[in-house]
């Protein structure tokens, strides 16, 4: 990947506070559940950016509210130099042809009552792309661009396995010939036998069609062999971002340092010789966040400083950015 290519989409000081409310009829605002506090980061056209961190840290949160499926408290985004943060529902139309998203869950995110041909191509009629006598043809062919064959687009999700099922969703994805996809998760429900399919599927897709994602996932080993930069995000926060050879080489964050030790090697002898880093502690509930770093109740390392005053993401060298207070530039 190079570092000239342009920016496709840049998120800056995102935010999406929750209202937790008292009362059935007259409902009082007494606190806000803040899942993403300020979070930048850019994403250039054609990479693979991943986002990594613990269940509850924003992940899911971030994706969505950068497709503008979650209405945001604060902050911009940007696709392809248009500010979109603030766009109306209708607005947000035509930019809905270039963004889609990939669900986690391919049982859930599936209408069971729905036929596969009705599933892939209700995009299409919604948008008016197509009438429905052009749909068989133009299933067909998303179908048999990830791995499906057409003769069964008139069966519904149960009838399909769960790698299948993810499949149906990929095609629906990839039906408004978008730009950029959102990819939350999409191996997390299958087996592990079907995962690396799913995922050189993606990158064939990504090579073919020329797609950026943004590729949330907790599994590290995964988001290191998709991804081209990666983002670490830790209550509602992003504590580093880098290219993927630099995080792994070199983390800079005690949060990432600890997140790597807990990764597997597939040598036996190196293996062996891993010492994990064990984290203390329960992450805080994002109803009362730490007055300063978010990891420093947690943090084996935490200074005096850590603890009242919130670090700002700094950028080291070869476009490695940090937040931490432990971190002196060089």
């Amino acid at each position: 990947m190079r570092n000239d290519m342009r920016t496709l989409v840049e998120i800056d000081n995102l935010h999406v506070h929750f209202p937790v409310t008292q009362g059935i009829i007259f409902k009082k605002k007494i606190n806000e559940v803040k899942a993403v506090d300020g979070v930048s980061f850019s994403i250039r056209q054609g990479e693979t950016m991943g986002l990594v961190g613990e269940s509850g840290c924003g992940k899911t949160t971030t994706g969505r509210a950068i497709l503008r499926l979650l209405d945001i408290t604060d902050g911009t985004i940007t696709f392809d130099g248009t500010d979109i943060s603030k766009l109306s529902k209708k607005e947000m139309l035509p930019m809905r042809l270039r963004m889609q998203m990939i669900f986690q869950d391919p049982y859930a995110s599936l209408n069971p009552r729905q036929s596969v041909i009705d599933i892939i191509s209700d995009p299409l009629l919604a948008h008016r792309l197509i009438d429905r006598s052009e749909r068989k043809d133009r299933v067909s062919d998303l179908m048999s661009m990830v791995g499906l064959d057409p003769r069964f687009m008139n069966r519904f999700p149960h009838e399909f396995s769960g790698g299948q099922r993810q499949r149906i969703g990929i095609a629906r994805s990839l039906a408004l010939n978008p730009e950029f996809i959102v990819c939350d998760e999409p191996i997390a429900a299958l087996d592990v036998s079907i995962q690396a399919q799913i995922i050189n599927l993606l990158q064939d897709l990504q090579e073919k069609i020329g797609l950026t994602y943004l590729f949330i996932a907790h599994d590290l080993s995964v988001v290191r062999h998709i991804s081209d930069r990666i983002a670490v995000m830790y209550l509602g926060v992003i504590v580093e971002i880098a290219k993927k050879s630099a995080l792994f080489s070199n983390p800079l964050h005690p949060y990432t340092k600890i997140l790597l030790s807990a990764v597997p090697k597939p040598d036996p002898k190196t293996e062996r010789q891993r010492k994990r880093i064990m984290l203390k502690g329960e992450i805080p509930s994002p109803l009362h966040k730490p007055k300063g770093c978010p990891f420093s109740t947690r943090c084996p390392y935490a200074l005096p400083r850590c603890k009242d005053e919130l670090p700002l993401l700094r950028t080291f060298d070869d476009d490695h950015q940090v937040a931490c207070h432990l971190i002196k530039e060089s």
